[in-house]
């Protein structure tokens, strides 16, 4: 496995080795000590799946009292996964990544406590997992609307499919500073 950095501390790209043969691949996608030894500490307690279809916008989600890191990839097809800085003491707060996920190439996203996440589909389907540092709390669910003017991602312009809910979440610059991290 190779670890990539990226604009945001502690915010890392993991790219594990593919073995191809003639039937497919063979591709270790987590491996605890390699984690640890490159900073990836926690024990991620719980795995979700997601299927969606092209176009479909999931996010921008989080936790306040059972904040999550998560290791997030595309097991099938190809994504463009985001975050936002929620930590109110970080020197990025308010700042936002995103990272072209597939399932070709085998990516993993690391996103620690803290972040906001979401990501929006680019290929006719995608099926993505992630492992999560917490467990997910009914009550304890907030969220940003993804398309914010004051944080201004850039979505890829495409048709977006997103739920009625997430169409409710607040724009960033209206959010009180108490339901950030």
């Amino acid at each position: 496995m190779t670890f990539e950095t990226t604009d945001i501390k502690d915010v890392l790209i993991v790219r594990p080795k593919t073995f191809p043969d003639s039937r497919g691949y063979f591709r270790e996608l987590t491996r605890t000590n390699v984690l640890a030894e490159n900073g990836i500490t926690e024990a991620f307690v719980q795995t979700n799946n997601s299927f969606s279809t092209k176009g479909v916008i999931r996010g921008m989600h989080y936790q306040l009292k059972n904040a999550q890191s998560k290791l997030v990839c595309a097991t099938y097809g190809e994504i463009y996964d985001v975050i936002i800085d929620i930590r109110k003491e970080s020197p990025t707060f308010g700042k936002w990544i995103g990272v072209n996920l597939s399932a070709e190439r085998g990516e993993l996203l690391y996103v620690p406590k803290g972040f906001a996440h979401g990501f929006q589909v680019l290929s006719d389907f995608a099926s993505v997992v992630y492992q999560c540092s917490d467990y997910f709390t009914p009550g304890d669910e907030y969220g940003i609307n993804c398309f914010s003017k004051a944080l201004g991602i850039d979505w890829k312009d495409i048709p977006n499919v997103i739920s009625d809910k997430d169409k409710l979440l607040p724009d960033f610059s209206t959010v009180s500073s108490e339901y950030f991290l």
